[in-house]
């Protein structure tokens, strides 16, 4: 176990921590501790950093109430960064999107397979870094009331196609309906993690009314 006294702060007497969604391992954002907001974050569990623009400590969710729980936190093999995996209660950004890390510097074509993760960070980089000529960044331009209207017409899209008994049809309704309703989930600062809870717990509370059912 390393101690606190090990570690490798830099001459302002701070070190950078990386911190990761213990469950999803997406990087939510790069803060920096000092001594102190260390040890307060080791003896609360819950993240405090170092502002370097105001000079003082910052335990996060403090007026947010975006709190993040600490898992672990780890040193690297100099001793000088922090990885400090967190469950977080909402979203780490303060523009309110789940992780700091939403627009895109580089991404290779051949080397990126698409995931839901991967469609969440560019919607919501899309809000946070308006782009000329995106039809995301004008769902969000034009506010709520449009994008709800979207996910009403593609939620009839869906029936539609369904009723028709049109399975391919149907498969790309549902895949308009997923991407209008994760945009309304950004617009809303819904996180997918929000939801995967939300299924889990309905899952469980299923599962008890099925062995009600069977005794």
């Amino acid at each position: 176990m390393v101690k606190i006294d090990e570690l490798k702060f830099d001459e302002k007497g701070l070190i950078p921590a990386i911190v990761v969604d213990a469950n999803t391992k997406r990087v939510l954002t790069l803060a920096y501790m000092n001594r102190e907001s260390l040890q307060i974050s080791m003896e609360r569990e819950l993240t405090c950093f170092f502002s370097r623009s105001r000079q003082k400590l910052w335990l996060k969710g403090e007026t947010s109430g975006n709190y993040q729980h600490i898992v672990s936190i780890t040193a690297d093999c100099d001793k000088d960064a922090l990885v400090v995996l967190v469950e977080p209660d909402g979203p780490a950004c303060h523009k309110g999107t789940t992780s700091c890390f939403n627009d895109v510097v580089f991404e290779s074509e051949e080397r990126h397979p698409f995931s839901m993760d991967g469609l969440m960070r560019l919607i919501e980089g899309r809000k946070t870094t308006k782009k000329e000529g995106s039809y995301t960044t004008y769902l969000f331009e034009k506010g709520l009331d449009k994008i709800l209207k979207k996910v009403g017409e593609e939620s009839t899209e869906v029936i539609i196609a369904a009723k028709a008994e049109d399975k391919r049809d149907t498969i790309y309704e549902i895949a308009d309906l997923t991407y209008h309703v994760m945009v309304l989930m950004t617009e809303m600062g819904i996180s997918l993690d929000e939801i995967m809870l939300e299924l889990a717990s309905r899952h469980v509370i299923d599962h008890k009314v099925k062995q009600e059912k069977m005794t």
